[in-house]
């Protein structure tokens, strides 16, 4: 092999190693940074959906439970309902966002006061209401309003637990 021959081999060579790059290029770092916050941003949104309706679940619980004490307390006393949730021992119990729940009863009330009411505004329960006030922490009479769709209600007289939006 000559000499030019050698020389023009490892300088070839030599550029092969010049054009391997360790590392990433600008654009590639942004790519990557782009699909990371868009991953990010969908992990957060499914994440705060699913505390939601877990808040919603545990509100729905609590309501079941205060109905249950609302039910035993006329088997044992039969004497009406309670006046308040404190009578049930219940006045303490605070609904998932931090509000206590609110309790009232309607029976021989009619269509009047703060009884909560369906779509076509009759009340939604004939003896008691039970509810929470939801995300916002206010409510209005009406499910349909805008404040008081998003609170978790018990209607039908014990028969719906759930959000008032969906009832």
């Amino acid at each position: 092999m000559t000499i030019s021959l050698w020389f023009r081999r490892r300088s070839f060579r030599g550029r092969d190693t010049k054009k391997l790059q360790h590392g990433f290029t600008l654009l590639e770092l942004m790519v990557a940074l782009v699909v990371a916050g868009t991953l990010t941003i969908f992990a957060v949104s499914a994440y705060t959906g699913v505390t939601e309706r877990a808040r919603v679940a545990a509100a729905i619980g609590d309501i079941g439970e205060i109905h249950i004490a609302i039910q035993k307390f006329l088997l044992n006393e039969n004497r009406g309902y309670p006046e308040n949730l404190a009578e049930l021992g219940l006045d303490n119990l605070i609904d998932p966002w931090g509000n206590p729940y609110e309790y009232l009863v309607v029976e021989g009330l009619g269509n009047n006061g703060t009884v909560r009411k369906d779509h076509n505004l009759v009340p939604v329960n004939r003896r008691y209401d039970i509810y929470s006030m939801g995300k916002d922490g206010v409510t209005s009479s009406p499910f349909t309003s805008r404040l008081g769709r998003d609170d978790v209600v018990l209607a039908g007289d014990g028969t719906y637990f759930g959000k008032a939006e969906d009832f």
